[in-house]
């Protein structure tokens, strides 16, 4: 899929310590992060339509995100 840079990735992995970080690293987070978000955008779609709406709002997003927070 790969629709997500790799910079944006490697300033997150920095900012939480890492010192540095391989390609086939970051490779490995945006598919992770990738299959997430994919995953996450599907169920608020889910969500709106229950709500009886078409439009993606940003409390569709916080439901939906919950099971991924810890």
């Amino acid at each position: 899929m790969a629709l997500l840079p790799l910079a944006p990735l490697k300033r997150i992995a920095k900012g939480a310590g890492a010192k540095r970080i391989s390609d086939r690293a970051l490779e490995e987070l945006r598919e992770y992060v990738e299959e997430i978000a994919d995953s996450m955008a599907k169920d608020a779609v889910v969500a709106a339509k229950h709500a009886g709406r078409v439009t993606v709002k940003e409390d569709d997003i916080k439901l939906v995100s919950k099971p991924w927070s810890g």
